[in-house]
């Protein structure tokens, strides 16, 4: 890319950037995914959270210099093209629109199924018409620019954390009624990949540094934004974590996510007997989802902008508003590929290559920073080795289906971008 095409107004400062990466965190993983690993690891999910927050930060702190060094749209994307090669650049893109346009389906689908139940219509017949006007409503907040998009963005955000702090404070008189914890029962053999579910949980992190273009002053805004979202985030998920176990108990707490996906209602309803706490947990959760939605829409659109201007999309899709503020064309395609998604209705498999593909894109992160030239970096190099040597291992703990199918999404990227690159070699570029 080359500072020669338009590029986007740099409008975000710290209090807005850390509220969008708080948009992106405080999502799935505080209303869904922190249940199912109190499953995976029982109690020890406490610590599951503060070793995923330890490698999140690790991986944080790579991408904050880079995209204070490099601050351009794309992320990692971007950082592969200049610090690795063209082909970690462009894998880096491909494992990101893989995974999050699959997250931002989900999280279309459940603030729709949050939304239906909570006003008693029938999901199986409205579910998916209002997942589609969900995203169709996101699309154009997005496309009207990022300063109405921030503005959204604070509303839900405000709305999410109001939620989670009712839920502390109301658990805190709770805590006493069940019994003491077993520790002894813990798998810890499990602790692994509990820690890999809970690691991507954190990584919305990253949606600051693929919106490092529109950040003001970013070697200064970019780091502090990304580290005080982290740190606000585990302090979120510690906090609701240890109140559902103390009150309920991991077990139960696994259980009513399985069941219908929304454990925080579940136990206001069921386990305290507090419906009214219950509409207070669903609406932070829809706030939650339609953040999460926005935040992916920004970010994914960021990303597709950086490949069109590689050519590794079509180039088209690199034009800019007239004002300079957002992406329209890039924005409407990511709309319609999650809008077909919802559609399908059927997420679950590439759902389950999340963490595979989020785990990839932050390896390469790492591995980007520590190709950082001295005079260009915030931090030691020990952090960014620490968060790749974590990056592979947690990728490996995971499932063997996982593993193969996640290898040839992978492949299946590096033949696109081969026919890609003999495409751009027969234009003439």
């Amino acid at each position: 890319m080359t500072q020669s095409q338009p590029q986007l107004q740099r409008v975000l400062g710290v209090p807005g950037a850390t509220l969008l990466g708080l948009g992106s965190i405080l999502g799935t993983g505080v209303f869904v995914s922190l249940g199912i690993a109190a499953g995976i690891a029982g109690p020890a999910v406490l610590i599951a959270i503060v070793l995923a927050g330890f490698v999140a930060l690790c991986n944080a702190l790579s991408s904050a210099q880079l995209a204070a060094a490099h601050p351009v749209a794309g992320g990692t994307y971007e950082y592969g093209y200049t610090f690795l090669n063209p082909l970690a650049g462009f894998t880096a893109g491909w494992t990101f629109m893989i995974a999050k346009s699959a997250s931002a389906a989900t999280a279309a689908l459940g603030l729709a199924g949050y939304a239906l139940i909570a006003l008693r219509i029938d999901p199986d017949t409205w579910l998916m018409p209002v997942a589609v006007g969900v995203a169709v409503v996101m699309t154009l907040i997005v496309i009207a620019g990022l300063r109405r998009s921030n503005h959204v963005n604070a509303l839900l955000v405000t709305v999410t954390l109001g939620s989670l702090a009712a839920f502390v404070i109301i658990g805190i008189g709770r805590t006493g009624e069940k019994e003491a914890i077993d520790w002894s029962a813990v798998e810890w053999i499990s602790l692994p990949h509990a820690v890999a579910l809970m690691f991507v949980a954190y990584t919305g992190y990253g949606r600051i540094a693929t919106m490092g273009e529109e950040v003001r002053e970013p070697r200064r805004t970019i780091p502090k934004a990304i580290v005080m979202t982290l740190v606000v985030s585990v302090l979120v998920y510690v906090s609701v974590a240890a109140i559902a176990v103390f009150t309920v108990g991991p077990a139960p707490f696994a259980a009513a996510t399985e069941a219908d996906a929304a454990p925080l209602e579940s136990i206001a309803r069921q386990q305290w007997n507090m419906d009214w706490l219950g509409y207070i947990m669903a609406i932070g959760a829809m706030a939650a989802m339609g953040g999460v939605l926005l935040n992916l829409l920004l970010g994914l659109s960021r990303v597709l902008l950086a490949m069109a201007r590689r050519k590794d999309v079509p180039h088209v899709l690199s034009r800019i508003n007239q004002s300079g503020t957002t992406p329209t064309g890039a924005v409407i395609v990511v709309g319609l590929i999650i809008t077909g998604l919802v559609l399908i209705g059927d997420v679950q498999t590439t759902w389950s290559l999340s963490a595979f593909t989020v785990l990839i894109y932050y390896g390469l992160t790492n591995a980007a920073a520590l190709r950082l030239p001295k005079d260009q970096r915030l931090y030691p190099r020990a952090f960014s080795w620490v968060g790749l040597i974590a990056c592979g291992s947690l990728a490996l703990s995971l499932d063997r289906v996982t593993l193969i199918v996640g290898a040839g999404v992978l492949l299946g990227g590096a033949v696109w971008w081969f026919i890609a690159r003999a495409v751009k070699s027969r234009s003439g570029r």
